[in-house]
């Protein structure tokens, strides 16, 4: 059974120097979509956002912190557009961007690239 928790558990697995990029991340999918469904697996460490509890189907973010970055990850990256040649990742659908600091978050693509990924699940799922 996966193991439940908080963004302050997240928190707490994120060196201090990153622990900003993590809650303004949070913050700023929260400005995007307010009503999104927040799930923190501490199997995973990491925080899912989605339409609705979903990981796979209905998460459309994720923020997993790393040693030296966060990774704010789209579940259905690899359909997205990327025009700035962000995204990082091979796999069949998921895609990441290392985040390494505030000013990179508040970098107005990134607002971009987690509105395209709600949009995106909100479109699949409305079908």
């Amino acid at each position: 059974m996966a193991k439940f928790g908080t963004f302050d558990d997240i928190l707490n697995m994120t060196p201090d120097e990153l622990k900003p990029v993590a809650q303004y991340l949070r913050n700023t999918i929260f400005e995007i979509d307010p009503g999104c469904v927040e799930v923190v697996r501490i199997g995973d460490r990491a925080a899912t956002f989605g339409v609705g509890p979903k990981k796979m189907s209905e998460g459309y973010c994720y923020i997993i912190p790393h040693k030296n970055w966060i990774n704010l990850g789209f579940y259905r990256g690899a359909s997205l557009p990327d025009p700035n040649g962000y995204f990082e990742g091979s796999g069949k659908n998921m895609r990441h961007i290392k985040m390494r600091s505030v000013e990179q978050a508040e970098e107005p693509v990134i607002r971009t690239y987690i509105q395209n990924a709600l949009e995106e699940r909100k479109k699949a799922l409305s079908n």
